[in-house]
Formats: C-alpha cells, structure tokens, sequence
C-alpha cells in the first residue's frame, strides 16, 4: 500500500499542520466531517508506514468488534455455543464485508475511503457492546454515554452511514413496540433514544459547518441539484436500483447467510436444549428489509448531489449500507439454523454443508483478491523507485520535476489519461517543488 488519491492532499498538511491543520481543513473547507480528520491524522502522521498498516489494524478492530458483539449478544440471552463458532461467524462477515466488495482497494486498503465509509458502520455496530455489558445502574449510565460519544463521531464522520444508523435505530425503537418484554422496553427504548439524539447532534455539527456549507455549494447550487429535487429522488433510484442488482446477484454472499444457518443449528439454551425461536420472526425479518431499502435509498440520495450517476461507480459509498445488509443476511441465516434445529437426523450434515459453504465462499474470492495482490506489489515497486528519484532531485534544487502516474483501484491519480488532474498540486506540494509536469514512463 502507498499513498494515492486524496492522501497526496492531506500529508503535507499533516505535516506541516498536524492534527489541528487536518481538523481544520475537513470542518472549514472540505466537507465538515471533523471525527474524519481526526482518524486521517491518526494513520497520516506515520506516513508511508500508516498506510501500510492501516488494512491489517482495520481488520483486526473490525473482526474484534464482530467477535465481541456476538459473543456478548449469546451471553446475554444464556444462549451457547460451541467454542469457536462466535469467532467463525465473526470472521465470515468481516471478509465478506471488506473482501466482498466490487472495489476492494477502496474497501480495505485505500485508509482515505476506509475512514469515511468502511469503519462508520461497524464503529456503530460497536456502540452495542457496552449496552450488552451493562449489569448495573452505573453500567447503563456509562453504556449510554459512550452511545452518545459514538453518535456524535458517527455524525462528524459518515453522512451517509448517519442516514443508515438514524434509520436502523428508529425501526427498532418501533419494534420495541411490538416485540419487547415489558422489563426490558424502558431500557431498549431510552438507549435508541440517546443513540438518535447523538447521532443527531453530531450530524447537525457536521451539517452547520462551513465546510459542509462549501461543499454544497460547489456540488448542489451550483449545478442546480437539490437533494430533494425530482431530478435528485428520481436519480437515486435508479442508481440504487442498480446498486441492488449488482449487490443481490453477488453470491459470495451467501457465506454470511451459511455462517448464520451454523450458528443458529449449534445455539442451546441454558438448559441444553434447543432455544425457542424468537417472537414474530415474521415481523422481525421484514423489518430488517425494509429498513436495510429504506436506508440504503437514503444514503444514496444523501451522496446523489454531489456523485449524480457516478454514484453507482463509487462503490465506496456502498459500505454504509451493504455492511447491514451482510449482517441481515447473517440473522436470516441464524433463524434459518434455529427452524432446522427441529430436523435432529439431518443436523450434522446441514452443519457441515454450511461450513463447506463458508469455504467455497472464500475460495471464490481468491482470484481476483491474487489479482489484486499483485498489482499492489507492482505499483508499491514503481512509487518507490520514483519517490526515491523525485526526491533526490529536490535535494540537488529542482523546482519542477517530471511524474508518471501509478494508477490503482480506479484511482484518481495526477495526470490521469495524461491530463492534470485536482492531485497534481497535491503532488507538487508534498514533494515541495514549484510544479510537477507528465512523464509517460517511469524512470
């Protein structure tokens, strides 16, 4: 992994700047997402060497979280399992998630995609964890703290991941109405609340910035795209239409969907017997899609003024809803597993047809991930031997020195088809020279 994209903008800031600098750049001029900063400062300020470790750390945090919410989710309903399969799961929706995607360079190893659009989610889902291991009045007050604290860096960080978690929690503040014990509703109901609340405050922090402000400007008014005009809701159909058939005909997923069906076969309840299946499973699976369309037509419609049709191309917009989407897939699969529990001859074998079907999801991901590999190794080579080169020649005084582009993962790269692109003047300004001009062949 080497810098590309947007990171040729904000290293020289961070070094010249710091954190300061980063904040202040995304809240007064980029686009209002303060927590982004931040998280930019945390793996820039290492630079080469952040980037690099940025994927793995990610991944680490991202399959922890998984593996601790499920685990906790069993404990607190006296469910077990067989040890092992919380973090089998766990795993199966991490690399489905992060190695599932159409453009998995901007998933995964792009950190400028990753912070904005891939953690957001899960850092939400993670805001479950101190919930589920609240005992005490005192471990609620802190769990709905730190549901604020997650709201507000969720609301400076992702508009479109603000727009999924507002609806995910609205849709099951509404199921409590429905499906709750009354010992237990008054506690769901107050921590969505101040789930909603911070949320809103951060997303109202990030709205009123004059960041946000400036980038409205330049992708909304000026170009006459309102978010709620015909031409935006009529557009963010369609993309998201097409979104969906791209993502529904993806059948690397139905991994998750094997990894739930295991877990709900292997589930016992506190006397070892197979739990009872949950009330109105009905209402709870059409809940969960209609909430997964509902938000994920938002978050579209949220990134439409600013990407128009070219929405559908980024797929790193994607990431706020489709990690919902995997873990849905993941809960249908579980109470799959819970109704086949029923067919005791036919356990072991169904048990064993999803672990094999959790394999052959991860070999069917291989090729292109081998594909992947391989380009990154080329391009990490030639952006070395051509930063060591540039960089010698500012140190002998050149003012302008020449660049050829290393392009990756669809990214926008200086001079892309031999053309000066907005990362020209980034260039120029982390190697400190005066102007960067085309090369067609690396040195």
């Amino acid at each position: 992994m080497r810098p590309s994209g947007d990171e040729w903008c904000f290293l020289p800031v961070i070094r010249e700047h710091g954190l300061s600098g980063m904040v202040s750049r995304f809240y007064v001029h980029d686009n209002g997402r303060v927590m982004n900063g931040v998280l930019v400062w945390l793996y820039g300020r290492f630079g080469v060497a952040g980037h690099q470790w940025f994927a793995p750390l990610s991944t680490v945090f991202i399959g922890g979280i998984l593996w601790a919410v499920i685990a906790l989710a069993l404990r607190r309903a006296a469910m077990t399992v067989p040890r092992g399969v919380p973090l089998l799961v766990s795993s199966m929706v991490t690399v489905l998630f992060l190695l599932g995607s159409p453009n998995t360079y901007k998933t995964l190893y792009w950190p400028a995609a990753s912070v904005s659009h891939t953690l957001p989610p899960v850092l939400a889902c993670g805001a479950v964890i101190p919930f589920l291991l609240a005992r005490s009045r005192r471990g609620r007050v802190v769990a709905l703290a730190i549901g604020v604290v997650i709201g507000l860096c969720i609301g400076t960080l992702s508009e479109q991941t603000t727009v999924v978690v507002l609806v995910v929690l609205l849709a099951c503040l509404a199921l409590t109405f429905r499906t709750s014990g009354d010992p237990a509703r008054r506690r769901l109901r107050l921590w969505f609340a101040v789930g909603l609340a911070g949320t809103l405050a951060g997303a109202l922090i990030l709205f009123t910035s004059p960041g946000s402000r400036h980038r409205r400007a330049r992708f909304g008014a000026s170009e006459g795209t309102s978010l709620f005009s015909t031409e935006s809701l009529s557009g963010a159909a369609r993309a998201f239409a097409h979104i969906m058939i791209d993502t529904l005909s993806t059948w690397q997923y139905l991994g998750v969907i094997a990894a739930g069906i295991l877990l709900g076969l292997v589930m016992r309840g506190p006397d070892g017997a197979p739990p009872s299946p949950p009330r109105r499973p009905v209402i709870l699976v059409c809940a969960g899609v209609v909430t997964f369309f509902v938000s994920g037509y938002l978050a579209t419609l949220v990134a439409y003024p600013v990407f128009h049709a070219g929405v559908v191309a980024s797929t790193r917009l994607w990431n706020d809803f489709l990690f919902l989407y995997i873990v849905l897939l993941t809960g249908v699969g579980m109470l799959l597993g819970q109704s086949l529990q029923g067919i005791s001859a036919h356990r072991a074998v169904m048990g064993w047809a999803a672990v094999v079907m959790c394999a052959v999801t991860c070999i069917g991901l291989a090729p292109s991930l081998v594909h992947l590999g391989n380009q990154m190794r080329v391009r990490a080579h030639d952006w070395e031997r051509q930063d060591a080169l540039i960089h010698a020649q500012v140190a002998q005084g050149a003012r302008v020195v020449l660049y050829t582009p290393t392009p990756i993962g669809v990214m926008t790269e200086p001079f892309g088809n031999g053309k000066r692109s907005w990362a020209t003047t980034c260039v120029a300004r982390y190697y400190d020279v005066k102007r960067v001009d085309y090369s067609p062949v690396l040195p």
